[in-house]
This record gives C-alpha cells, structure tokens and sequence, in this order.
C-alpha cells in the first residue's frame, strides 16, 4: 500500500536570519532560485536571508522570504524522491507554499504574489497601532465571548488563528490588546503575549487588501493541481483555480482553522512532511496527530527525512 504524505508550510513566525543558507550553499537548484526571484522582485534575497538587516521582519519581506526557502526545500526533496502529496497545506501565508507544491503557482509567480501581498497587508494596516496576540490555555468559545463582548464595547480585536487545543491568536487593534490582556487572564487564560507582530492579520482591518489580490491572484494560478490543498478558510480542501480565486482573498479577513484542518485530515494520511525552516506545525501538531511528523529545513535534514520514509 503506498503511503498517503501531507505535505505542510509554515507561516509569518517561522523566519530567522540565515534560514536556507544551507541549501544555498550545496544545491544549484536552491541558488537558481534564489537568484530568479531576486530578479523577479527586485528584492536581494541573498542579503534578507543571509546577512544581518532590518527588512526581514517587516511583512513584505517576511512573506517572500518564508516561502522561497519553503519552496526551494520542496523542490529539493522532490527532485530526490519524486514523491507526490496525496495534499497540501500551509498555516496562513504558508497556505501559498501549499499552493506551488500542489502545482497550481510558479514558485517565483508566488514570491512575487506574496511579497505583494505582504505590502497590502502593510498598507492596510497603515496609521494604525495594530498588533496580534497569543491567548494560551482557554478554550475557544471562551475566547470567543469575550472578543465578541469587547467589540460590543467598541473593542477591535477578532480570533484570527485557532492554532490548536487552548492556543488561539488574537488580532487588533494594539491598545484594544492590552487591554483584552487581563480580561483573558481573569477568566484563567494561562497567558496572554502580544506577539511581535506589524500588521493584524485575519481580519477585518484587512478589507482594503481583498481586492488588489485578487486580481493579482487571477494572473499567476494556474489549473494543474496534482493534489487537493486545504483551505485555512473552509478547513476542506479545494483544487481548482476558480475555488482559490474565491477562498484566498478570503483568507485576508477570515481566521486560520489550523486545528480544524488538522482534525479533518489526519485520517486521511500516513505522514507528515512539513517543509521550510524550523519546525513550527511539528509544535503545534503534538496534540493533533501521532503519525509519523518530519521536517525539511537543511541539507541535514532533508537526508534525515528521506531515509525514515524509506523505513516507512
């Protein structure tokens, strides 16, 4: 019986200085990449990845960088395995990783998308003090009444991600955080973190983005899906261009049913391949899933993970 893989991307979050310096360093393919989509963008990737500065944690930046070296640790294990997805899925912007591991983006259609993406998001949030907020320890509708009670008072903060089992972010306006901080802990949150985040994503306050991305959106898919991608909208999976064209734009202002989308497939799988640096959806799979969960961030790793699923 041949193995069903879910092949998995991370979101904002998981960036850090020198993340794919390693493929870089041993593959053409991964500096070819590198090279295209600095081209493409007009963005020096090799400098934002692999030298100190200050733009890699600015959100236009942050998005094209995450999925480049997602892609390009993809790419890689491909070309070792010929290993196709029975699906894909990523956590928010992860979810266009997904996107070119299912066939439906160019990786670089998709640098260049995201890095405008990023920039709507940005723009949108723009004269605002926004911010988002990790809530640990309560349970969703918890979470829920309150956000919906402080909006009734003129607060601005939504549930955007639902992460997994009492981990839930928040999003907002950054003041209306602050002060939604010791409310959370007063109904016994075990913590409540604003999170080092420039922009609220996955929510309302992204409205002005919808529309520009879309009409990028309609440029750069395509209609080649080898495998169905998990929507983080829907938490069910869609794969043609005409449902991504009507699910991504969404996605600007609608919350991320991460653990949802975990509980809907786990039993459709055998394992989980989770490509790009670090190793953030393995974390937050712990409580989700026991199947077998590995990750491809290096050279090291990538060796790693082809030699346990052989063992599969």
């Amino acid at each position: 019986m041949s193995i069903k893989y879910a092949f998995l991307f991370a979101g904002q979050g998981s960036q850090a200085m020198g993340m794919g310096q390693d493929f870089f360093n041993n593959s053409d393919i991964a500096k070819k990449m590198v090279s295209e989509a600095s081209e493409r963008t007009g963005i020096d990737f090799e400098t934002l990845l692999f030298s100190e500065n200050d733009k890699l944690g600015q959100t236009e930046f942050t998005q094209p960088a995450i999925l480049l070296v997602g892609a390009i640790a993809h790419r890689l294990f491909v070309e070792q395995t010929g290993i196709k997805p029975a699906l894909t899925m990523g956590h928010s912007l992860g979810e266009f990783t997904a996107l070119v591991a299912s066939g439906a983006l160019d990786a670089v259609d998709a640098v260049e998308l995201v890095n405008l993406r990023g920039r709507l998001m940005a723009e949108a949030c723009e004269g605002q003090d926004v911010g988002m907020m990790v809530s640990l320890g309560l349970g969703d509708e918890v979470v829920e009444e309150i956000c919906n009670a402080q909006r009734d008072a003129g607060m601005r903060v939504w549930p955007v991600n639902y992460n997994s089992d009492g981990q839930i972010v928040i999003a907002g306006i950054k003041k209306d955080l602050e002060l939604l901080a010791p409310i959370l802990k007063e109904a016994k949150a075990k913590r409540a973190m604003l999170l080092d985040m420039s922009v609220a994503s996955h929510c309302p306050l992204l409205e002005s983005a919808v529309a520009p991305l879309s009409d990028k959106l309609s440029e750069v898919l395509k209609d080649d899906f080898i495998a169905p991608i998990i929507s983080n909208v829907t938490a069910e999976p869609y794969s043609s261009k005409a449902e991504a064209l009507n699910l991504l734009p969404q996605q600007l202002v609608s919350p991320v049913k991460y653990k949802h989308s975990m509980a809907n497939i786990d039993d459709e799988v055998d394992c989980y391949i989770e490509f790009g640096h670090g190793a953030v959806l393995k974390g937050l799979n712990r409580k989700a899933t026991k199947k077998p969960h590995f990750n491809v961030s290096d050279m090291a790793s990538l060796e790693a993970t082809i030699e346990a699923i052989a063992e599969l």
